[in-house]
């Protein structure tokens, strides 16, 4: 196993957060009318989320599962963001590839319907994300 692989967990947590941050500048600039700006926003979201994915998808092939280490209450607490963050991890890239689909050919009454659900459902998958990362690996510590 490279040496690397043990890192990633930590930079996946950067890249999700990162990936939160421009989603939700991106979102302010076009509700001040700021078009450029938040173009510049969704497609940096867009490269950063995709960044994660090839990082996440790196280590899990090198790594495999890492198990939940927490007792008591916080388990199911815990499975329950894990499930609804997989599930919608999965439906959120085909609402991402049409929501940027729709914009880069300016059909932009159709891509604002869309983005209406694309970007709360993108903003949970990675603070969720973070949130899973700060349980698996901050505060019920599991082997890297």
């Amino acid at each position: 196993m490279p040496k690397y692989i043990s890192y990633l967990p930590h930079l996946n947590a950067f890249l999700n957060t990162t990936s939160a941050l421009f989603l939700i500048a991106g979102y302010r600039f076009i509700r001040a009318g700021f078009i450029r700006p938040h173009r510049n926003c969704q497609i940096a979201a867009l490269v950063t989320s995709t960044c994660f994915l090839l990082s996440y998808l790196t280590y899990h092939y090198y790594h495999g599962d890492t198990r939940f280490l927490g007792q008591g209450i916080v388990r199911p607490f815990y499975f329950a963001i894990l499930i609804t963050h997989v599930i919608l991890a999965i439906v959120i890239v085909p609402l991402v590839l049409i929501t940027v689909y729709r914009a880069a050919r300016g059909d932009f009454i159709r891509h604002r319907r869309i983005a209406r659900w694309t970007l709360p459902l993108w903003l949970y998958v990675s603070i969720t994300g973070v949130i899973v990362y700060l349980m698996l690996y901050r505060i019920y510590p599991s082997q890297l």
